[in-house]
């Protein structure tokens, strides 16, 4: 019960008097009692659930945590393994340049002997094991040089200088001349532009290029070949490695060979990744990997879109500056 009380005094002859109100407060004390005990529920609930997100959040972070230390180490462990394999290749590099290359050379000179004074007293197996020799022999040799030629790439010295690329064009054309006649093959020099290059790289570049289109065209139509660059700005749809507003060189090296399949476009750059058998076409593998370490070089990026029986298109990005 609630009870209170308060002073009247009345205004004719100032008697003065208590008025006592007496109110039944039991449903509205109840309803009270009610109320706390639910705000108390509810708080412990919420407190309930604050410890266990803390909880939750305190294992996730130990988890990643201990995630983080776990990649550390194997990214340390694969750094160790990749200085290894860079020693691995330098000790390579050395053992092709010489101790592989002499044996090799003299597998060669005595094949050259055999096939000039032996010749006729080869029965026809024995000839045609002869030329597997010889053809092997070569083979390894290229690969080789194509290995030396990709190790040598990352410790070259890089001497950046103005050059013409119509004129390197001209120059590569020149020394194709033999192969161009002998497979019809058409070469079409486009718009071209000045670039700051390596020179040499460059070129290998370019070779390696045409020579890819040569090996890789289509037996039922003649080669067609297009070469062509163009200096523009960085806007949408161009590599996301430049920064905006930059200024780059794309060069477009296209053809209408055999092409390849989409899903090798960027595979293809893999060393030793071939799309064929080494019986339908010659080649190690590592010329398209050359390609692309010396795009890198150029701090460029190169890209490939083939369609299988259509040609193969390569595009490359260098920058200016």
């Amino acid at each position: 019960m609630l009870l209170n009380a308060s002073r009247i005094v009345q205004k004719t002859n100032r008697e003065q008097l208590i008025l006592l109100a007496i109110h039944d407060v039991t449903e509205v004390r109840a309803k009270t009692l009610q109320l706390q005990l639910r705000e108390k529920e509810l708080f412990n609930k919420e407190r309930s659930k604050g410890k266990e997100e803390k909880e939750r959040l305190e294992s996730a972070v130990k988890e990643r945590t201990s995630e983080l230390k776990i990649a550390n180490e194997t990214l340390e462990m694969k750094n160790t393994e990749l200085q290894q394999m860079n020693k691995e290749l330098e000790s390579f590099s050395y053992v092709s340049s010489h101790d592989l290359q002499e044996p090799l050379r003299k597998i060669q000179t005595f094949a050259g002997r055999i096939f000039d004074k032996e010749w006729d007293s080869l029965s026809e197996n024995g000839k045609n094991y002869f030329q597997r020799i010889q053809m092997e022999a070569g083979r390894m040799q290229t690969l080789i040089q194509d290995l030396l030629s990709f190790s040598r790439l990352s410790k070259a010295e890089r001497k950046f200088e103005a050059y013409d690329l119509k004129k390197m064009v001209a120059e590569i054309k020149g020394e194709f001349k033999t192969l161009i006649k002998e497979k019809h093959v058409t070469i079409e020099v486009r718009k071209m532009c000045k670039l700051n290059i390596i020179p040499f790289q460059f070129r290998q570049l370019l070779e390696n290029l045409l020579s890819n289109s040569i090996k890789f065209s289509n037996p039922d139509i003649p080669t067609h070949i297009i070469i062509e660059c163009q200096n523009i700005k960085n806007r949408k749809g161009s590599p996301s490695k430049f920064p905006a507003y930059k200024s780059y060189c794309h060069i477009t090296f296209s053809d209408n060979g055999i092409g390849f399949d989409k899903e090798y476009n960027s595979k293809i750059f893999e060393v030793f990744q071939r799309l064929h058998g080494k019986e339908e076409f010659s080649g190690t593998g590592i010329g398209l990997a050359i390609v692309k370490k010396i795009v890198e070089n150029h701090n460029g990026i190169i890209t490939a879109r083939g369609i299988v029986n259509k040609g193969a298109s390569f595009d490359i990005f260098i920058p200016h500056n």
